[in-house]
């Protein structure tokens, strides 16, 4: 991917803090950060979404944005962190990246930048799990 950002900070052509280099992935400063210590864990191999990743691929994945989360909360005597993702809408690089954000009390991030919508009735939830439960047992064979 000659054009993606994050295929050029794997590659050692793009400047970035890196903070973690493994065969599953690269963690790095965001140049654009949350909060300072904001890491984003991105994979090794060009991936645009979490389902472009192989089931392979997955867990090794994790276990990296895992151990960086920790990192940032002893490293940065964070209290927590917020562990985060997009996948298509609101994703800046279409490469697959995992945000971890170190968290204090009181530091000024208010949960999730976007508005509750409830559901009408217990009906409409439940056909709304009935969907995705289709979709899983369609994708998985079950």
């Amino acid at each position: 991917m000659d054009e993606c950002v994050f295929c050029g900070v794997v590659a050692g052509e793009v400047g970035a803090e890196v903070v973690l280099d493994v065969p599953e992935a690269v963690g790095f400063l965001d140049a654009r950060p949350l909060f300072k210590g904001h890491v984003l864990v991105v994979p090794r191999r060009h991936a645009e979404t979490l389902t472009d990743l192989t089931p392979e691929e997955v867990g090794p994945f994790f276990e990296v944005v895992r151990e960086v989360a920790g990192a940032v909360e002893k490293g940065l005597d964070a209290a927590g962190t917020f562990v985060a993702m997009n996948n298509k809408v609101s994703q800046s690089v279409p490469h697959l990246h995992v945000h971890v954000v170190p968290r204090n009390r009181k530091d000024g991030l208010r949960g999730f930048f976007w508005p509750r919508h409830r559901y009408d009735s217990d009906e409409e939830r439940a056909e709304y799990g009935r969907r995705v439960r289709e979709a899983l047992e369609a994708s998985e064979g079950r």
